[in-house]
């Protein structure tokens, strides 16, 4: 499957987390349909892989996973369609990274995450929403959270869990790293999950399904989420939460949608969508 817009990110030079140097790939040797006998890609798996976690597959000379298929319990199908499994190993949709094996990624194949966006619209000490001096259109703030592994902003997602609902990971996520609410006393988790759980079952606004430009990615593994906007327009949902960071977050704020963001992987397009949906600005 050709890509118009090769990956940037799956082709970092250094593989995040470690010393290993991707196989260079330029622009017009992304596509697997161009011939390149000269690739010679880097195989590398992470430790914190190889000692084969709960969330990880076992090597795949030592089992025979179903790919485009749901394999068990484990969804090894691509948003993008069938992808292309050559000698028993699965083919990044968009094209080579420079790097085999799996990296920093449990699964072989496609690895699913859901992102929560959540927004509320900028608001002044009196109550009435802010416009941007120079766009006039209101502004948008959503819920972002300060990576620890790579100190990025980013929404906060996470991994689907197999078996699990998108929707469900949707509001796990956003309630473990947003709210911290693992740490939470069972009187606040209650508060908490009656609040999310009424903006989460409010339809939400799906802003992209498909491949996700990570630099974790490789040519056997790569990230792919669901991503959905969950607006609280009125202000008194989860807005009145306390955010507090949890699990793999760093720090948690609302900050303001604009074009000028820099944020991890593809949250910027996304935001992108949201602004242009909600008539915000950008």
């Amino acid at each position: 499957m050709s890509c118009s817009a090769p990956h940037i990110k799956a082709r970092c030079p250094k593989y995040p987390g470690s010393e290993t140097q991707r196989f260079p790939v330029p622009d017009d040797k992304v596509d697997w349909n161009t011939d390149w006998p000269q690739y010679r890609p880097v195989s590398y798996t992470a430790p914190s892989v190889l000692i084969k976690p709960v969330w990880a597959d076992q090597d795949i000379r030592s089992f025979s996973p179903r790919f485009n298929a749901l394999d068990g319990n484990v969804d090894r199908r691509s948003h993008e369609g069938d992808y292309r499994v050559e000698q028993g190993m699965p083919l990044n949709p968009r094209g080579r990274t420079g790097l085999t094996g799996r990296g920093l990624l449990g699964r072989w194949g496609p690895n699913h995450a859901a992102d929560p966006i959540v927004t509320r619209w900028k608001r002044d000490s009196a109550g009435q929403q802010v416009s941007h001096p120079v766009s006039k259109l209101p502004v948008l703030q959503f819920v972002s959270i300060k990576r620890r592994d790579c100190g990025e902003w980013a929404i906060p997602g996470g991994m689907v869990d197999p078996g699990e609902l998108v929707s469900l990971t949707l509001q796990r996520e956003f309630s473990e790293e947003a709210l911290n609410s693992l740490a939470a006393s069972p009187q606040d988790r209650e508060r908490i999950h009656e609040r999310i759980t009424q903006l989460f079952n409010s339809p939400g606004l799906e802003v992209y399904k498909g491949y996700v430009d990570d630099p974790r990615n490789n040519d056997n593994s790569w990230m792919e989420t669901v991503a959905v906007n969950f607006h609280d327009d009125t202000g008194n949902s989860v807005s009145e939460l306390p955010l507090q960071a949890g699990d793999d977050a760093g720090q948690v704020h609302w900050i303001d949608l604009d074009s000028g963001l820099s944020l991890y992987a593809s949250h910027s397009q996304f935001l992108e969508v949201v602004a242009k949906e909600r008539h915000a600005h950008w």
